[in-house]
């Protein structure tokens, strides 16, 4: 019998995949998995080669809002499976799903949202929030693509707003300056368990976490409480899924979900050993049984 093929999906920018999910290809092939990076939208790749596709690094996804889900389209067409499903990625493509989650009970970040195209004045927003520090970012986005910080009666704060809402619909939530003092947490879900936490911090004199704009990170032991909303939030989400991550800030005893990343997140293998492991078994189980079952 054959081994299983793999493709680990990337992006252009990355072709290799990114640093942290090099240990996953190697747990996969110490377990006979011949695992490889595809770029998502390469025309040379031949996706009908292999066995099923798990989404890693599609970075770019959010550039392209119609090339994307039609490459999704075209794996389901060849019967491949993808991970995670394409169903999961689809509802979690745009934002909106802090919707559903919130009306699911999950306390998220407080959000005005905004369509596409609309003629909203940032001023008399904040000051119907009681917001003076906010921040503005596109419903379809990764990697703070777009977002900016912004503040009452600044007009770069307005100016922040058109340029999203000539692309997309907006967000507008308050800054919470719970990133600035604690950080934000990132609770990371493999096969279904969780698997381990970190806690990103911006650089000084910025707001966002990410690595690529200066942001620290170190892995952390969540309390209880808010892995236990962590997962809760996760649970709420569309399903079923191979990996989540879950993104929010700690007030209070509460967490206040900002991201429930399912399509492309960066799961901060090299931060928590034995991470790889668990999700190069996880992937060889979802191999044994590829057809996603139904929502419960």
């Amino acid at each position: 019998m054959s081994a299983s093929r793999v493709a680990l999906v990337t992006c252009g920018s990355i072709p290799e995949l990114n640093d942290d999910d090099h240990p996953l290809l190697a747990e996969l092939w110490c377990l006979g998995i011949e695992a490889e990076p595809a770029v998502w939208d390469d025309p040379a790749v031949d996706w009908g080669s292999y066995d099923a596709a798990v989404i890693r690094s599609a970075w770019d996804y959010h550039l392209t809002p119609a090339a994307f889900p039609a490459w999704l389209a075209r794996l389901e067409a060849l019967g491949l499976p993808i991970w995670n499903p394409a169903p999961v990625v689809r509802a979690n493509l745009d934002k909106s799903y802090l919707k559903e989650l919130e009306a699911a009970g999950v306390k998220i970040a407080p959000t005005e949202w905004v369509k596409r195209g609309a003629a909203a004045n940032l001023d008399e927003i904040l000051a119907a929030r009681g917001w003076d520090d906010a921040v503005v970012k596109p419903a379809v986005s990764a990697g703070a693509f777009r977002t900016s910080r912004v503040r009452r009666g600044r007009e770069d704060g307005q100016a922040a707003l058109d340029d999203a809402l000539a692309h997309a619909d907006a967000m507008i939530q308050p800054f919470l300056p719970e990133i600035e003092t604690e950080g934000e947490w990132s609770f990371v879900f493999l096969g279904g368990e969780f698997s381990h936490a970190v806690l990103k911090s911006p650089r000084a004199g910025d707001f966002r976490v990410q690595q690529e704009h200066g942001g620290r990170t170190e892995r952390r032991e969540p309390p209880p409480g808010l892995l236990i909303q962590a997962r809760d939030a996760a649970i709420a989400g569309p399903r079923p899924w191979l990996y989540a991550r879950v993104d929010g800030v700690r007030r209070g005893g509460e967490l206040l979900v900002v991201e429930l990343e399912l399509i492309e997140p960066f799961l901060f293998l090299s931060y928590a050993p034995g991470a790889a492991k668990s999700f190069a078994a996880a992937i060889k189980a979802r191999l044994s049984n590829p057809r996603p079952s139904p929502r419960t």
